[in-house]
């Protein structure tokens, strides 16, 4: 059964010495807003991430990374689930469900029998577009970061007749703490079908597969904390940019002057201000079924006290 209730979620983590989200079109550099300094990473990355774990639990999902045609990879999964429709069988892939999909393919051509009992020899074409119930804004980094190009030896030289090794090139950023705001809207979810369960996997996997990025460009990614509001049924409401509602500052309480930001380096010299979100929470409480978090136990996060004692028994948290 589809999912009934709005929910809204907030993912903070942790990149060091590593490349939060390459842009392609900029010698792979890591995305940035030139004129805040904050690093971004896409929402695509985020889901990719995300996808990646599915991949590894050997769940069902439908943009696999393998080259193929849509048309292929449809293929193969109708075959896989024993269903005749497009649209069948996306809706056995949990990012098809969550994060929605775009379809077009035409049908197998009419055989000459056929078409001259028809009358007509065009084929038809499977076509639709679902929008997810599950979006993700661009993530974004809660303080001024530089970041750094680096070279070094190749394993191998360029040219058979070169006697020295070719160099790499690559860009890393020394430390930054991102934050990502995600909703999920109830009404798309009738198209697609996503469930309840769909979104408590996703919570997981948000966590999980940012833990296991675990490649060359992308180790030192560390989930810091994340936090989910679940609303009433028929609330169609939300906070919203829960992102802009937190800050850092350093374990002091103060905030960090630019040089400072610059400097930062590890999640244990800061501090997690949420008071401003706690405030919102206020506003919102009585609309609020439950609220979930999950936090490393080294983050030092202002207001997490007053936020037990805001929402009282709707929250749950868990230190790991």
């Amino acid at each position: 059964m589809a999912f009934e209730k709005r929910r809204e979620l907030l993912f903070v983590y942790s990149v060091k010495d590593a490349n939060p989200n390459g842009d392609p079109l900029n010698n792979n550099a890591p995305r940035k807003d030139e004129e805040t300094g904050q690093i971004l990473v896409s929402d695509v990355r985020i889901k990719r991430t995300v996808r990646d774990q599915w991949i590894r639990e050997g769940k069902d999902v439908f943009v696999d990374g393998e080259a193929q045609t849509l048309k292929e990879r449809v293929d193969a999964l109708k075959k896989k689930h024993k269903v005749s429709s497009a649209a069948d069988a996306l809706k056995k892939c949990i990012d098809a469900r969550l994060f929605g999909a775009t379809c077009a393919i035409k049908k197998e051509e009419d055989s000459s029998e056929e078409k001259s009992s028809k009358g007509k020899g065009k084929s038809s074409k499977e076509s639709f577009s679902w929008c997810g119930p599950l979006q993700f804004k661009w993530a974004r980094s809660l303080h001024k970061v530089r970041e750094q190009f680096v070279q070094g030896t190749a394993a191998f030289a360029s040219k058979e007749e070169r006697e020295q090794r070719s160099f790499r090139n690559e860009y890393i950023v020394p430390f930054c703490m991102l934050a990502c705001y995600g909703i999920a809207n109830q009404h798309a979810s009738t198209r697609t079908e996503a469930t309840d369960d769909d979104l408590d996997d996703l919570f997981k996997t948000v966590w999980n597969g940012t833990a296991n990025l675990i490649s060359r460009s992308k180790i030192g990614h560390v989930p810091l904390l994340l936090l989910e509001i679940t609303y009433r049924k028929d609330f169609d409401g939300c906070i919203g940019a829960l992102d802009e509602r937190i800050h850092l500052t350093d374990t002091n309480g103060n905030p960090f002057d630019e040089d400072a930001q610059y400097a930062l380096r590890s999640a244990t010299t800061v501090q997690l201000d949420i008071t401003a979100l706690i405030q919102a929470l206020e506003m919102k409480k009585d609309e609020i079924e439950r609220l979930r978090l999950v936090y490393d136990q080294r983050l030092v996060i202002k207001g997490k006290e007053e936020l037990a004692r805001t929402l009282g028994g709707k929250i749950s948290e868990e230190a790991r």
